[in-house]
């Protein structure tokens, strides 16, 4: 019977984090294993660290490689070491709580990964007001007959609409098929206000492109069009952080990328193998992101006046399309 490969350690600043089975494959198609997602990790440190620092964060893990099942897993598990930082949370709909991830150093993402975590989900608020989001997110998600060109097409719209409010908009590709827009906001309202901002923000998108659509339930929507997805800043609702590798076969990564690389780059040039020397090259691509917080007073006037014309408010996040 062939032996167990040995566990390796790991420093990370002034922690050691022992990896197991550093030589089982993760990623069958290019055989990529749990000990290159490490080094992949501690090569983009300071972008993975800044994406998740002091928000709550939901793990995807994959114990057996994609081959495997993934698990969503909100709660640290018992025994994580003592430097493992968590916040609680409490889940009304099911009066619950939960000790989630709360990164504030690099060694603690590695731990993440040792315990075969592939893609961080953070919240869009911190720590210290966890109902009070400080990240407005646009998601661009592509219909299933929906082409990246399209997406291309939207996203410069989507930068056009900012650039007349005067909001600086940091672009990442979504490590799938679609892209996000992170914006900093004052973390001054509610999930429900920043939400229906949100909402209000697509819907002037949506009457500037046939490309899109705000349409809620799935069903009802034009499969070749992009949904800009609202609910994207619903409490609890997470997607894959700036670096996050995600879980798909060629070891894609949601990648920051600048606005004028936007017609020209291809989600799936940015994998595990190819991020870390464009990270060495670049650093980090929303590093300023928190140099100015901007008031989503504006698009809430928008929503007040689209209500006022007979729009429908949000649609209950909990329900699905």
């Amino acid at each position: 019977m062939p032996s167990k490969p040995p566990a390796v350690e790991i420093e990370v600043d002034d922690k050691v984090v022992r990896v197991s089975n550093p030589d089982r494959v993760y990623f069958p198609e290019s055989g990529a294993t749990k000990l290159d997602l490490v080094e992949y990790y501690l090569a983009v440190g300071p972008g993975i660290v800044n994406a998740l620092y002091e928000r709550p964060c939901m793990l995807h893990r994959f114990p057996k490689g994609l081959a495997g099942d993934k698990v969503h897993q909100k709660r640290v598990p018992a025994g994580a070491p003592d430097w493992v930082e968590t916040v609680e949370l409490h889940f009304p709909r099911w009066n619950r709580t939960a000790d989630e991830l709360c990164v504030t150093e690099l060694a603690q993402v590695v731990w993440a990964v040792q315990m075969s975590t592939v893609e961080f989900h953070p919240w869009n608020s911190r720590r210290a007001d966890t109902e009070k989001p400080d990240e407005w997110r646009i998601d661009l998600d592509p219909g299933p007959d929906c082409d990246y060109a399209t997406v291309q097409r939207v996203a410069h719209v989507v930068h056009a609409v900012l650039d007349e409010l005067g909001v600086e908009g940091f672009p990442k590709t979504s490590g799938s098929k679609g892209l996000h827009v992170y914006v900093r906001i004052r973390p001054d309202h509610g999930f429900k206000d920043v939400r229906r901002g949100a909402l209000a923000f697509a819907r002037e998108v949506e009457r500037r492109t046939d490309d899109v659509t705000t349409t809620w339930w799935k069903k009802d929507r034009d499969p070749s069009q992009v949904f800009v997805d609202y609910n994207q800043n619903a409490r609890d609702h997470t997607i894959a952080a700036a670096y996050s590798v995600r879980g798909l076969p060629d070891a894609r990564v949601s990648t920051p990328i600048r606005w004028d690389e936007i017609d020209d780059a291809d989600p799936r040039d940015f994998t595990i193998f190819t991020v870390p020397q464009r990270f060495a090259e670049l650093g980090d691509l929303h590093e300023r992101i928190d140099e100015a917080a901007w008031d989503i007073t504006p698009l809430l006037e928008w929503a007040d006046r689209d209500e006022a014309e007979g729009a429908e408010p949000p649609a209950d996040p909990d329900e699905t399309g």
